[in-house]
Order: structure tokens, then C-alpha cells, then sequence
């Protein structure tokens, strides 16, 4: 159980927002695995001002996805606290997360992301704007600090908490490692001793097993699971799948991708979970290619299936 503001999660991991991956299948997928939050892809405050459609697209949801954080980013306080009272009249947001350590170029060249620690006055504004521009709870994630020589993540996390997030989440790396080397979980440690806020751990939970391990070594108050997610919504739930339900739940994403986005669009944007999903399989790298050569859901439906089979050739 995890309480962030007013809200009560039956569980304490959560689904960290990825840009491409994170979409209403996906979430529905981990929410199926009980998943406590789910999270959106990031939303740009500054498309959502000008009302751009392929933004808007990004915030279709689904009631059985609920709770979910919808995650803004942006520089401009003013339009950051529009997107969170935009989100919150849309009536499908449990939880308003500001991004402030995502560490890709086209982010960080716009000021926006992981740039936002080298300017924590800038980052006091945006997230007291959003506060007081929504009645929902108010997270913000972030990293250990731009690089390692400028580490300031508790000076940070002190910051948010004064300025009225009610959790935060520590990605346990600095901008310049990108997702190189390994996590921090001793930052995260130090920064939760130094909160009285919620404070989420993320980075390196690859099996169900490091959840807790994270928890034992950090106290966070909860686990935050991205790219371990990836072809593995069941690490949600700790169970170990057979190739029956391996194969059965990338059918469902499947389809839910075609439903969702249709045929074109769902395909293209499917073969990555596909491939995902039969990572580590016997032949593996000649079933990637088969999915990547697809571009129809009963072609892709039928190759699935196929591998329900132990025996198999390709």
C-alpha cells in the first residue's frame, strides 16, 4: 500500500512513463498483473497549449487502467500549470507527475527533462505553479543530478517537498550515464532519510526479486519498474510465466495495439513488444525478423501462435 496524497495504491510498485512503450495497451496489460499505477507516455505542456492532436491522442485511457499518472513536461511554469488544470478537467488523471529527469537530447535541448536540475529555482517555479493549479496529488521525478561532479538530488528533493509535491521518485543515475553502469540505491537511501514525503525508488528492477531488495536496502515508500517491464508486464505480480501465458498475454497486447490504434499504425508499433516478448526463446533472433518483416495482424497473430508449440523450427 502506498498513500501519495490523497490517493491510496493497493500496491507499491508502479509503472514508470516511457515514451513509445507506455501507451493504454501496455498499461492495461500491467494493470492485469496488478500493476499498483500505471503511468502516461510524457505529455508536452506546450503541445497540449496549442491542442496538438497526436498529443491528445496520447491521453486516451481506459477506467480499468485506473489509477493512473499522467506525466507533463515542460520550462514554462504558466504552461505547465495550463496542462495539469487541462488533465484535471479531463476527468482521467489520479496523479499529476512532473518529468524533470528525462535525459534524451530533444528534451534536455529544450530545457525541459533532466535540464531542469541545473536550475532548481526555474524547477521551484514549475512545480508550485502546478500545485496550485490542480487539486490532484503532485509528483515530480528526477535523477541523482545533471553529472556526477553536480550531484544535487537531495538539495532537489527538499525543494519539492517545500514546494508541495506530495511524493517523489529518484531515478538512481545522473543524466550523462543515460541507463549506463549501475543504479544508486544508496542515493535513493539518502534522499528517503532526508523526506517526510513518499519517496519511490527506480532503476535496475529487472526480476520481482530486486522489488523487495530495493525496499530492504532503500525503505522507500514504493518501486517504480520501467525498462524491466519491457515483454515482462508479469514482474508486477511475481509470477514466473509458462510459454502458454507468455504467449497468450503478448496475443491480448497484440490486439489490443490493432483495437487501440488500428491495423497500420498497431502493427508497426506492436513489433517491438512482440520481440520483447520472445526475448531469450530458442531462436529468437530469426523470430525478431519474422515479426519485424510483418505488417498484418493475422500474420503476426498466426506467428504468435506458433510458438505456443515447444517444437518449433525457424
Amino acid at each position: 500500500m502506498l498513500k501519495i496524497g490523497s490517493l491510496i495504491l493497493e500496491s507499491n510498485v508502479i509503472l514508470g512513463p516511457m515514451a513509445g512503450v507506455t501507451d493504454l495497451p501496455f498499461r492495461l496489460v500491467c494493470k492485469d498483473f496488478g500493476c499498483g499505477m500505471v503511468c502516461s507516455e510524457m505529455i508536452s505542456s506546450r503541445a497540449l497549449h496549442y491542442e496538438d492532436r497526436k498529443t491528445y491522442k496520447l491521453l486516451e485511457t481506459d477506467e480499468k487502467e485506473s489509477p493512473l499518472s499522467v506525466q507533463i513536461f515542460g520550462s514554462e511554469p504558466e504552461l505547465m500549470a495550463q496542462a495539469a488544470e487541462k488533465i484535471e478537467s479531463m476527468n482521467i488523471a489520479s496523479v499529476i507527475d512532473i518529468n524533470m529527469g528525462c535525459p534524451a537530447p530533444k528534451i534536455v535541448n529544450n530545457n525541459d527533462g533532466s535540464a531542469l536540475m541545473k536550475d532548481i529555482k526555474l524547477s521551484e517555479k514549475i512545480i508550485t505553479a502546478v500545485r496550485n493549479a490542480t487539486k490532484l496529488p503532485v509528483t515530480v521525478k528526477f535523477r541523482k543530478g545533471w553529472e556526477v561532479s553536480s550531484e544535487n538530488y537531495l538539495d532537489f528533493g527538499i525543494m519539492c517537498e517545500a514546494s508541495g509535491a506530495d511524493a517523489v521518485t529518484l531515478h538512481g543515475r545522473t543524466r550523462t550515464q543515460y541507463y549506463s553502469g549501475k543504479a544508486d540505491w544508496e542515493a535513493i537511501k539518502k534522499l528517503k532519510d532526508k523526506l517526510s514525503i513518499p519517496v519511490i525508488g527506480n532503476g535496475d528492477i529487472f526480476k520481482f526479486e530486486d522489488i523487495q531488495t530495493m525496499i530492504d536496502k532503500t525503505g522507500v515508500d514504493g518501486v517504480m519498474i520501467a525498462r524491466g517491464s519491457l515483454g515482462n508486464p508479469f514482474i508486477f505480480s511475481g509470477i514466473t510465466p509458462d510459454r502458454k501465458t507468455l504467449i497468450t498475454t503478448a496475443l491480448k497486447h497484440l490486439e489490443l495495439m490493432v483495437n487501440v490504434k488500428g491495423e497500420h499504425i498497431g502493427m508497426l508499433e506492436a513489433r517491438k513488444h512482440m520481440a520483447w516478448y520472445v526475448k531469450g526463446m530458442h531462436g529468437a533472433a530469426r523470430i525478431k525478423d519474422l515479426i519485424n518483416s510483418i505488417s498484418e495482424y493475422d500474420k503476426m497473430k498466426n506467428l504468435m501462435t506458433s510458438l505456443l508449440e515447444e517444437k518449433y523450427e525457424y
